[in-house]
Order: C-alpha cells, then structure tokens, then sequence
C-alpha cells in the first residue's frame, strides 16, 4: 500500500502523521477486504485550500474539514469484483489500485478535536478512517448509510486503540 502524505498548510501537526494514518489506511483495507495493494493520496491543508475545493467540486462555497475524491466508481461499498475489469484503475507503474485523494483541513480538525474532547491525532484518524470509506463507495446520505459508516469507523479505531480518551505519541 502506498499512503502519499502531503502538507499544503503552514499548520503544523504535534505528532507524526505517517505513524497513525497508516494503520487507519491498512485497517479500512484489510476490514473491507481489499485484494490489491492500493494507493491513496492525504493532503493536509488549510481554509482557503478545503474552501476552494469544495466550492469548484461540490458547487458549496463553504470551510469543511474533510473532502473525499474517489477515483473508482464501486458498484456497492468495497464491491472490488468489477475491478480487473477496469484496467484505468490501477496505476501502470506499480500495478496499485488508485483509490483517491483525501484533502484534511488542520485547522478545523483541531477545533473538533477540541470540540470534542480528544486529541487531534484522534480527528486525524477519525477523518481518515471516514475518507477511506468514502473512497471504498460508502456514503451516509441515508441514516441507514450513516449507521454503516459509522460502525466501520468506530470499530477501526477501537482495535488500533485510537479512542477518545487515548493519548497518543
């Protein structure tokens, strides 16, 4: 699996993102069963970046904290049976499944860590974990959708031990 980590902001992280986003990643792709290696893309950025993405993709000329960009178009959640069909999936080079981009706003992420009562490594995972469903084709535009999502998330970072009152290193 390749996790391309990118910071596009000033803001800087208190920990080290490679050490808690790759576990989230391997997670969510072991738990759903993926059959290839894949690859996904994680930017973090700041309010003007999340805003203008969200306002040229999603037509929501608003700050957010996390946007998803699925490069696979999944018939169901993590269905990847159609995919050896679909050659344009995989990257050339290194045979991976390209998932897609996540974009993290740090800004608002730490707020709703705050908001919250946990650390900011655990919104960072949280967001991550709930992007990389979004990149496997779930959705939460139903309550029953939502429900899914979020027991796939919860149940991810409960086995990593990535809780609310974790304090992790």
């Amino acid at each position: 699996m390749t996790l391309e980590i990118v910071s596009d902001t000033d803001e800087k992280l208190p920990f080290q993102p490679e050490s808690i986003l790759t576990p989230v990643v391997q997670a969510i792709l072991h738990r759903e069963n993926c059959p290839y290696e894949a690859q996904i893309s994680l930017h973090f950025v700041d309010d003007d970046v999340i805003r203008q993405y969200n306002r040229e993709y999603r037509q929501t000329d608003a700050v957010t904290d996390v946007l998803s960009f699925p490069l696979v178009s999944f018939p169901e959640p993590a269905d990847f049976g159609f995919a050896e069909e679909a050659a344009s999936c995989f990257d050339p080079d290194s045979g991976e499944l390209c998932l897609g981009d996540i974009l993290i706003n740090v800004r608002r992420a730490a707020e709703q860590a705050e908001e919250y009562g946990h650390s900011l490594q655990r919104e960072i995972a949280f967001l991550t974990a709930h992007s990389m469903l979004h990149l496997l084709g779930y959705d939460h535009m139903t309550p029953e959708e939502a429900s899914v999502m979020e027991e796939i998330q919860e149940s991810v970072l409960q086995d990593l031990g990535i809780t609310r009152e974790a304090v992790l290193s």
